[in-house]
């Protein structure tokens, strides 16, 4: 690896900063910081604040009224997307663990969001989301199993409406995605996922420096 000269030592760490100021930009309430210590005694990986505050602006410019999430966790990513949601709209997540929806379920009640608001399905993401209605949903997030990437975005694909939105969160994989090294299958299934959205005629897509990185993608019509 080349040795970083001043300057540029200096952009990368100005660009750091910047992103960190980025992440914490807009604060967090006491319902997502407790959601955030459930998850941590789990062990699982919440969205950052950057990223659940990109997902709240989406689902708002969207006007989504149906959103399909795959990982549930605790509710973190659930709360942004609900709270940018129209006021009838409706969350249906998937996750394999009813524990941890059941969580979820309680960050949902203590963000003020009643239980109509939410539709809880436990269950692995590839046996789930063929039940789910062809073009019923403004926007499909997807949080689970890297190594199902591709089958989520086609699933995803049929379930969006013409103009909806599809996103992938942690795409960085942690720098390993760009790096040259050995890779494990799930960061070589993230590559063919960047692949595959960035050369679709059917999407528009960004990749926005959020978090661990958060994939976009709009169905054009």
């Amino acid at each position: 690896m080349r040795q970083l000269r001043g300057q540029e030592r200096v952009i990368t760490a100005n660009r750091q900063t910047s992103w960190a100021f980025a992440d914490a930009f807009v604060p967090e309430d006491e319902a997502l910081h407790r959601a955030r210590e459930r998850a941590l005694e789990l062990g699982l990986r919440s969205v950052s604040p950057g990223t659940g505050a990109a997902l709240r602006l989406l689902a708002a410019t969207a006007d989504a009224k149906a959103v399909a999430e795959i990982g549930t966790g605790t509710g973190v990513s659930g709360i942004y997307l609900l709270h940018g949601m129209r006021p009838d709209g409706v969350l249906t997540t998937v996750d394999p663990e009813p524990e941890r929806q059941q969580f979820a379920r309680e960050a949902f009640r203590e963000a003020g969001f009643a239980s109509n608001r939410s539709r809880f399905i436990p269950g692995r993401a590839l046996d789930v989301l063929p039940r789910l209605a062809d073009g019923g949903y403004d926007l499909v997030f997807c949080d689970g199993d890297r190594l199902e990437s591709m089958d989520c975005l086609a699933e995803s694909l049929r379930l969006l409406r013409p103009g909806g939105l599809v996103c992938f969160e942690g795409v960085f994989a942690d720098g390993r995605t760009i790096d040259s090294a050995a890779q494990p299958a799930e960061v070589l299934r993230l590559r063919e996922l960047l692949r595959a959205v960035r050369e679709s005629q059917e999407l528009m897509s960004a990749l926005l420096p959020v978090g661990d990185g958060l994939l976009c993608a709009v169905r054009r019509g």
